[in-house]
């Protein structure tokens, strides 16, 4: 019999709502208790009874409004607080002045911290500090002089709803760091199950096509060679998800595979990127893509034009080292700026060869690489031994490249 799965939406703030509710029903009750008690003290009992009755129909009618973080508006916990101060400054004008005096209750009491601890649960401790420096200043004025008990009131208020307003920041940010944990777990389970079912079928037999063509030769070796293509760009896309290829095409006359790679994406274009993501694209059967476990992330522009030198440094290893030279793209997230290097092992570059090539006008290694991370505020070395293959280091500073990244915003 198949288990049926119930999804339970976690909520850290839930509770917290719940026993807000709570706690504005029963102090409104403690609230018309004490008023009850002491109503042959009052001198104009009415002005007490209007704002109970007042109490009771707000408390009761806004229940829904402190059921969770969506109906708690900014507008519905001004006037909650308004209600709330409005009682206190109504205290003098209901009770007598040696109750006042001698530190008896205001109309509201204790319903008062309600109001405050609402926008605590809203917004956090900085929400709850202004709301308690508010209640803070109408005590004082209601009482006519800074009494010991009212400022030992004020100041309990004003401590506990900014702890509570610290406390719910932390237990959200712990949340989201939960749910984050979580889709990660999920996705890394399901990459696995992927990675088992692509490895029992389709890369083996990529592999074996792989093989196969190399023995056989001709037309078929060509086709191995794809093969093999295939099987580095899919062992590549199942272990890391950086390998975003959305549609492969087959040039058959030609014997050229075409990859058109969709970026994820980005409501913010000039965002940051990572430029693994970008340099992925690279890896095949002879180039190997070596990166750090974590993003390494830099502004879109920067990223995509650091992403095309890295392209035009394999162009020409492909154009003068030959087809079968092998390369290697390390990517290395250092404190202060991302270095990323090409190496081949082609025949090497021969002395004065670029200088010769700037001569004839070609511009390759000049624009291509050097111009653009020129513009990065980086910069391009290329180390090159005859008979030992070239390596193009490219480094571009952190802060630079933020700054080019808001340049290209402006």
């Amino acid at each position: 019999m198949p288990r049926r799965e119930r999804v339970m939406r976690m909520s850290v703030e839930l509770p917290l709502w719940r026993a807000l509710a709570g706690y504005r029903v029963l102090t409104m009750l403690y609230a018309i208790g004490l008023c009850a008690t002491a109503y042959d003290h009052f001198v104009r009992p009415w002005v007490a009874v209007g704002y109970y009755a007042v109490l009771v129909v707000w408390t009761l009618a806004t229940l829904p409004k402190v059921a969770n973080a969506a109906s708690c508006t900014r507008g519905f916990l001004a006037a909650d607080l308004a209600v709330a101060l409005t009682g206190i400054l109504l205290t003098p004008l209901a009770d007598n002045h040696e109750r006042i005096a001698g530190g008896g209750p205001t109309l509201p009491s204790i319903w008062t911290a309600g109001a405050v601890l609402a926008f605590a649960i809203k917004g956090g401790w900085r929400w709850a500090a202004v709301a308690s420096t508010a209640v803070a200043a109408v005590n004082l004025v209601e009482r006519g002089s800074p009494a010991r008990d009212t400022v030992h009131n004020v100041i309990l208020v004003w401590v506990a709803s900014i702890a509570i307003g610290y406390v719910v920041e932390v237990a959200r940010a712990s949340e989201r760091t939960l749910a984050r944990a979580l889709e990660i777990e999920a996705a890394t389970r399901e990459r696995e199950r992927l990675a088992r079912d692509i490895h029992d079928g389709v890369l083996q037999v990529l592999a074996m096509v792989q093989r196969r063509g190399a023995v056989i030769g001709g037309e078929a070796a060509e086709l191995g060679r794809l093969a093999g293509e295939q099987e580095v760009a899919l062992r590549t896309l199942v272990s890391g998800g950086l390998l975003p290829v959305s549609r492969v095409s087959e040039d058959a006359a030609a014997g050229a595979v075409v990859r058109a790679v969709d970026e994820p994406y980005d409501d913010d274009p000039d965002g940051p990127v990572d430029l693994r993501a970008l340099l992925a694209r690279h890896a095949g059967a002879r180039t190997s893509l070596a990166e750090p476990g974590a993003p390494v992330e830099l502004p879109r522009p920067a990223a995509r034009e650091l992403a095309a030198a890295v392209g035009a440094a394999l162009d020409n290893v492909r154009e003068h080292a030959g087809a079968e030279a092998r390369a290697w793209i390390l990517v290395e997230d250092e404190p202060d700026g991302i270095v990323v290097t090409v190496r081949d092992d082609g025949p090497g570059i021969p002395e004065g060869r670029l200088a010769q090539a700037e001569g004839e006008g070609r511009l390759g290694v000049a624009q291509s690489i050097r111009g653009r991370l020129r513009d990065l505020g980086g910069s391009a070395e290329l180390i090159s031994v005859p008979g030992q293959g070239t390596e193009v280091e490219l480094k571009v500073p952190k802060g630079a490249a933020r700054a080019r990244g808001k340049a290209e915003r402006r």
